[in-house]
């Protein structure tokens, strides 16, 4: 039987269920170690984890998505391999999308993401996001149960980003109907199989929208993301647009409905909390910031040493894949009190690394945040005695979840829950 120190975390699918023994270990070891999985320094360390996602001129994000398992044409030998990145990153998978890009690149693509995510556009969004939340639970409130991530968090997540990206409402339907949550990159036992933009069908339909709105310009946010320019006053190609869209709509949705899964799963295990936030709605923005770290959507994300450099007293030598794990890091015993514990009141429970940190923390942070505030909500205004089912998660005493079998995400596969609707509902 393997020990923690000869696991292969991107095979083994015991880590699946619950990773955090093994995270633990990692840290116990030392917050930054090197392991015998594919070369790789895992990072379980809060500090260490922030310091290095705030270093971009030494760590380049090439692999984020990919991991241990980017390859080059050539070696990467050498105290600087700058220069094997730059000239063979596009042929690294999802090397379009601006979440494997450097500056100066990922600065200009991600400036096309912020024309969207202003206050005043979230603002509408967020009256949006009210009317849906009452829609989406009209559709299963009378049966006094459902499978909460394909009834809710799933269709809530994906049209809530589809509305930001000015999708017609007329649309959201076959949007629902074509798009669910896309394939989780990194499964277990995978390795490196993923095609080079693995968000390729998503990309005709935002293509016809952006070709349109630069035909025949409207007042709509497609428009705005269709005639938006670079920082230097260039027009990007209708590809860049199109591949920005896509990616936002993908990752939003991921992560959101993830995380609106997990705010169920403890809602249900601490039945208290329910009337505590019922009757304190003010209180649930520090709900939704500990399910965040508690249960970091982003498991691992991935950096590779551009030079060689030193991190917390251990020498990374140029070309090696390092392994932020958020999941740990949120975890960290010496940022978090008892971390393990799910605190509603945790002072500093904002403070997790769950979007990241720097210029590539994640862009649809403000926007997951309304989407939990939203729905916890609705739910709790129009339920009551919500509960796990029994016949499908077992009883308190032995409970039982699936999890997506991916090293990148950790996300529940599906989530039974049962309560009584509130009067009037």
């Amino acid at each position: 039987m393997p020990t923690y120190d000869s696991i292969d975390y991107f095979s083994d699918q015991s880590l699946v269920e619950d990773p955090y023994p093994y995270f633990d270990h990692l840290r116990s070891r030392c917050p930054v170690l090197p392991t015998a999985n594919h070369g790789v320094v895992a990072v379980s360390g809060y500090d260490e984890a922030s310091e290095i996602y705030l270093d971009s001129d030494t760590f380049s994000s090439c692999n984020s998505v990919i991991g241990p398992f980017a390859t080059f044409p050539v070696p990467l030998e050498g105290d600087d391999v700058s220069e094997i990145i730059d000239r063979y990153r596009d042929q690294l998978p999802m090397n379009e999308h601006m979440v494997t890009m450097d500056p100066p690149m990922h600065t200009q693509e991600r400036a096309l993401i912020m024309r969207l995510l202003t206050p005043k556009h979230l603002k509408e969004n967020e009256k949006f996001m009210w009317r849906l939340a009452d829609r989406q639970i009209d559709e299963f409130i009378g049966d006094g149960h459902c499978e909460f991530i394909e009834a809710y968090s799933q269709p809530f997540a994906m049209l809530v980003v589809a509305d930001v990206l000015g999708v017609p409402e007329t649309d959201h339907q076959r949007f629902r109907e074509f798009f669910g949550l896309s394939a989780s990159p990194g499964e277990i036992g995978g390795g490196a199989q993923m095609g080079l933009n693995a968000l390729g069908g998503l990309d005709d339909w935002f293509a016809r929208y952006i070709e349109d709105r630069r035909r025949d310009p409207r007042d709509d946010v497609l428009t705005q993301l269709a005639i938006g320019k670079y920082p230097d006053g260039s027009t990007p190609e209708v590809t860049a647009v199109v591949r920005t869209a896509t990616f936002l709509f993908a990752a939003g949705q991921e992560t959101t409905a993830r995380l609106l899964a997990v705010g169920l799963k403890y809602l249900c295990e601490y039945p208290e909390l329910q009337d505590e936030l019922r009757a304190h709605h003010e209180r649930i923005p520090n709900f939704i910031e500990e399910a965040l770290r508690i249960e970091s959507p982003v498991k691992s994300d991935f950096r590779l040493a551009r030079r060689s450099t030193n991190v917390a007293g251990v020498d990374i030598a140029a070309g090696t894949p390092v392994m932020l794990l958020n999941g740990a890091a949120n975890r960290d015993p010496r940022h978090f009190e008892c971390p393990d514990e799910f605190r509603l009141d945790r002072p500093n429970a904002k403070t997790h690394i769950a979007f990241g940190r720097g210029t590539h923390s994640c862009p649809g942070g403000p926007l997951a945040r309304v989407e939990g505030r939203v729905s916890i909500a609705r739910i709790l205004d129009r339920m009551r005695d919500i509960r796990l089912s029994e016949e499908h998660h077992g009883p308190p005493s032995a409970r039982h979840f699936e999890y997506e079998p991916t090293w990148v995400l950790r996300g529940l596969h599906k989530l039974y829950i049962e309560f009584i609707p509130a009067e009037g509902s």
